[in-house]
Formats: structure tokens, C-alpha cells, sequence
């Protein structure tokens, strides 16, 4: 990552949210068309800028700094695990956990696993995002930032146990 990453994805951010703000505003024609090769180098995608963006036009959240926190991790995965090469798998969506299930009394965990996992990996379909409306009262409820869950989640990778035991931890603690 060059260092001006983040100032990098804050203009991309900013046409984007003014794109939208103009009647842009489905995502199979949002024109980043001259954006897409800075955001491939990134492991990042179209739909990665359009959800995040969406969402902050329609909702006010999650703002910019959250935005650019969560695909740095995204990032950080792409170079250091997946060596620069993307992935040609995508998450299906039928296989999510029903967003009443619980893991140890926390409603949405089960959700949010698979789809932190594929968000690192860069393997959300387009009508998949990590950070949507129940992601965020699940980040709320639990006092944990979205980039933040990215980090345990790639710490831990496919242990389900020791995630969960974090975010009871985190539940417990003076964090909270």
C-alpha cells in the first residue's frame, strides 16, 4: 500500500457520494469505471465503494473513516494472505445463518461470520455487505468497530469458538 491509500479512497469515496447525491444510484451502472483499476490493485470492487456509499447517502452510516478502516483490512488480507490474486469464489448467500439465529445469546453472530470471512477474502456477491443495517446494530449492540471485527476474525480464521468468546469477552468488558 502506497501511503496515500487512504487519501486515495477518500476521493474515490467523495466522487462517489457525489455521484450518488446526482441520481446515481444503481449499481450496475455507477460510473467508477476510471476508479476500477486503483480499486482491483486494492482487492476491492465496485460494489466494495456503491454499498458503503449507498448506505451513508440513505443512512449517514458508516461514514467515511469507517469505511476506509474496513477496506484497509480488506487490504492488508489481499496482499499479506492472498498474495495480491484475487479470488474467483463468491459467498452464496442462501448459505447464511437466518438473521434471527444466535451463538451463545448473541443474535446476528452467526450471520456475521461467513460474511467478515468473504469480505477478507473478497468473495461478497453483489447483494451481499458486510456493514449493512443489521451488521451495525450488531457492531452497536456489542460495542465493536467493523474493522475491528475484520482483525479478530482474521485472527482467529475459522474458529468459531474463540470468536465467540470474544465477543462475550468484549460484552463483559470495560470497553462496553
Amino acid at each position: 500500500m502506497s501511503h496515500s491509500f487512504h487519501t486515495e479512497l477518500s476521493r474515490i469515496w467523495q466522487i462517489s457520494v457525489d455521484l450518488y447525491r446526482r441520481g446515481n444510484n444503481r449499481a450496475e451502472d455507477f460510473p467508477i469505471a476510471n476508479e476500477l483499476p486503483i480499486l482491483s490493485g486494492w482487492g476491492l470492487n465496485k460494489m466494495d465503494v456503491f454499498d458503503y456509499v449507498e448506505d451513508w447517502c440513505l443512512h449517514e452510516e458508516p461514514d467515511l473513516i469507517t469505511f476506509v478502516l474496513v477496506h484497509y483490512e480488506r487490504w492488508n488480507f489481499f496482499v499479506h494472505e492472498q498474495m495480491s490474486e484475487l479470488s474467483s469464489k463468491r459467498l452464496d448467500p442462501s448459505s447464511l445463518p437466518p438473521k434471527t439465529e444466535d451463538a451463545a445469546g448473541i443474535i446476528w453472530l452467526p450471520r456475521i461470520l461467513p460474511k467478515a470471512r468473504a469480505k477478507l477474502r473478497g468473495e461478497l456477491p453483489p447483494s451481499v455487505m458486510y456493514g449493512c443495517g443489521g451488521d451495525r446494530h450488531f457492531f452497536r449492540s456489542n460495542n465493536i468497530h467493523p474493522a475491528e471485527f475484520l482483525r479478530v476474525v482474521r485472527q482467529w480464521r475459522d474458529n468459531d469458538q474463540a470468536i465467540i468468546q470474544w465477543v462475550l469477552d468484549r460484552q463483559n468488558s470495560s470497553l462496553h
